[in-house]
């Protein structure tokens, strides 16, 4: 492998990514007005129509789940939609055990096929019976087209074929869609806004699952106009921009021990990246913003209070997590979150690239999918998948970010939102290589 990850580098990110966040989650108080809920029941206390699916789902969902029991105490506090996929290591199964002996009623589940070479009926048949087996269940909710990247993707008619034979046969009731940008945008105008906005005029499918934030609106507002007009189901993910600051650290100081024979332009680009997170950290200790519970939370009810979104998928792996999350169900953005948030996006938005948006790709000359690369990242620092990114990265064919060592910085100058991308990329590869 070339090097081994140090303890304490290893430490640092399941500290930082789940010990801290999870922390402030589960000390703080929720409720719009900011009143003291630790005597309140820890349950769900809101649910909205799934759109046209006629479904009342929990305000908050399922999202990555590590643990089957911590599933099901999700499940007995009154979460009640999963979202998983065939490509997400052992989820299903995971589902699987926490279903057992539940109402299969009571519980909204949505799975993913991702579209892939063979794109016969045939094909995805089998794979839908392969999750359907997996969940040891006789039929999904929703079935959806992971990640199609283009427009014309959405078009695959063996998918299509094989949902009206599933459909009739009664083993999936819906078909929805999921986006999280394209892999690299070799076509500029095939942005998330493009293909979700095609999705919702195709009319075949009623739910989405979509990238929104308090950071990253300005396609996902549009899209999710769009949503609540043709009544579609909306999940949210990626929705606490959050884990930036404090992860980053570590990073820095592995790359700086790095001084012998470093190009001047992987210097340079290092310098600008840490340059930014200094002066970011020097904003969250004069405007106080050094509880990352408090930040979640804000961006958690920020997105609560879209009526378009049906649910938010939250990142669960502890009961502890689970506890901080239930306690902002139902609840809204006050005086005091929005605050939080603008001083927020003013002082750190810069250490954050927008999930699905690849503004800057078109201006790579090495053709580096800027996008997928920090999605993977994300991955590896803020859900604990370390293993699954770097498997991914690994098989990004074509130009990885060690082709940024030696770049001007081009993408850099195509960020509309001062992202120090060069330095967050060779820090990504640092980290999914273990170089």
């Amino acid at each position: 492998m070339g090097r081994t990850i140090s303890l304490r580098r290893r430490q640092f990110f399941k500290d930082s990514a789940l010990g801290i966040f999870g922390a402030g989650l589960a000390a703080r108080s929720g409720g719009a007005t900011g009143q003291d809920q630790a005597e309140a029941p820890l349950r769900i206390r809101e649910y909205r129509l799934l759109g046209r699916t006629g479904f009342k789902v929990s305000d908050l969902g399922c999202g990555s789940i590590m643990d089957d029991g911590v599933l099901r105490a999700a499940f007995e506090a009154g979460m009640n939609y999963v979202d998983t996929a065939e490509e997400y290591p052992g989820h299903h199964r995971i589902v699987a055990k926490a279903m057992k002996g539940r109402d299969r009623k009571s519980v909204f589940i949505a799975t993913k096929l991702e579209v892939q070479d063979d794109r016969s009926k045939a094909g995805f048949l089998k794979r839908a019976r392969k999750a359907l087996e997996e969940l040891q269940l006789e039929s999904v909710d929703c079935l959806m087209m992971h990640m199609p990247e283009k427009v014309a993707t959405l078009k695959t008619e063996g998918f299509h074929a094989a949902m009206a034979e599933l459909k009739a046969e009664g083993r999936v009731r819906f078909g929805g869609v999921s986006n999280h940008g394209s892999f690299w945008f070799r076509d500029p105008e095939e942005t998330m806004e493009t293909v979700l906005g095609a999705a919702a005029e195709d009319g075949r499918f009623d739910v989405f699952l979509m990238a929104h934030n308090f950071l990253r609106r300005d396609q996902s507002d549009k899209v999710l106009e769009l949503c609540g007009r043709k009544r579609i189901g909306v999940a949210l993910m990626k929705t606490t921009p959050i884990a930036i600051y404090e992860t980053l650290r570590s990073r820095i100081e592995d790359l700086e021990k790095k001084k012998q024979a470093v190009d001047p332009l992987y210097a340079d680009g290092l310098k600008r990246y840490k340059e930014k997170f200094e002066a970011a950290r020097e904003f969250v200790e004069k405007h106080n913003l050094r509880d990352a519970g408090e930040i979640r939370d804000g961006a958690v009810r920020f997105v609560l209070g879209n009526p378009n979104v049906g649910t938010v998928c939250c990142l669960v792996k502890t009961y502890q997590e689970l506890d901080g999350f239930l306690r902002l169900s139902g609840t809204r953005l006050g005086g005091a979150d929005k605050a939080r948030l603008e001083a927020y996006r003013e002082g750190c938005g810069g250490l954050y690239c927008r999930h699905a948006c690849g503004v800057c790709e078109p201006r790579c000359p090495h053709g580096v999918p800027v996008n997928t690369i920090m999605r993977y990242q994300h991955y590896f620092a803020a859900q604990g998948r370390e293993k699954e990114a770097m498997g991914l990265y690994g098989r990004i064919p074509g130009a990885r970010a060690d082709a940024c060592q030696t770049c001007a910085g081009h993408c850099e100058s195509g960020c509309p939102y001062g992202v120090p991308i060069q330095g967050m990329l060779i820090a990504a590869h640092d980290t999914l290589s273990l170089a």
